[in-house]
């Protein structure tokens, strides 16, 4: 036994406070689609089966967001990489009778914005932050999705490149600053 056997993790790796930096760059995909499947069942494993059945035929899916209606049913929408949307219409097309939808819509113009950095999951309003310089710059917020170090907006793909330098200058990773990070790829 050493003399460390009643030393606690604290004392062996302290607090040393919030990650720095807070937000460490600005993410960007112009190579997603949004497809919507519209008036689905609003009832359990209508979800399941949706993504079930892309999963099969090997879709990629990133953000989803559902909404459920007063009527009994929900809409879906999800993003996938824009080269398979004509895949994934064939899917849905297939399996409509099994889903059970009114309809679905595909958007190719749509563009995917995202700030990341450790820092996020010490630090509050910057989710606000994000959400106000968009907001400032008239940048409608189509979709949202959210993790511990990431908050992503998928936003009208006409609007990207505002919607870039906008959260650059709100985080004050502006180039002439700091040096800047930012990825331009798939996100995926």
């Amino acid at each position: 036994m050493t003399d460390n056997a009643n030393v606690s993790m604290g004392d062996l790796f302290p607090d040393l406070g919030p990650e720095a930096p807070v937000i460490s760059g600005v993410a960007h995909d112009r190579s997603e689609s949004l497809v919507t499947v519209r008036g689905m069942p609003d009832q359990p494993g209508m979800a399941a089966r949706v993504f079930t059945s892309l999963a099969q035929a090997d879709v990629n899916i990133d953000m989803i967001v559902q909404a459920g209606a007063s009527t009994g049913t929900a809409d879906i929408s999800f993003t996938v990489p824009s080269s398979t949307t004509k895949h994934v219409q064939d899917v849905l097309e297939d399996k409509h009778e099994d889903l059970g939808y009114q309809s679905f819509d595909v958007n190719s113009d749509v563009g995917k914005v995202a700030v990341v950095g450790v820092g996020m999951k010490t630090h509050s309003g910057l989710a606000a932050k994000f959400f106000n310089a968009l907001s400032e710059h008239d940048i409608n917020v189509m979709m949202i999705s959210t993790s511990e170090i990431r908050i992503a907006a998928l936003v009208p793909l006409e609007d990207l490149d505002e919607a870039v330098k906008a959260l650059h200058t709100a985080y004050g990773l502006d180039a002439d600053k700091v040096e800047a990070v930012v990825y331009g790829g798939t996100g995926r």
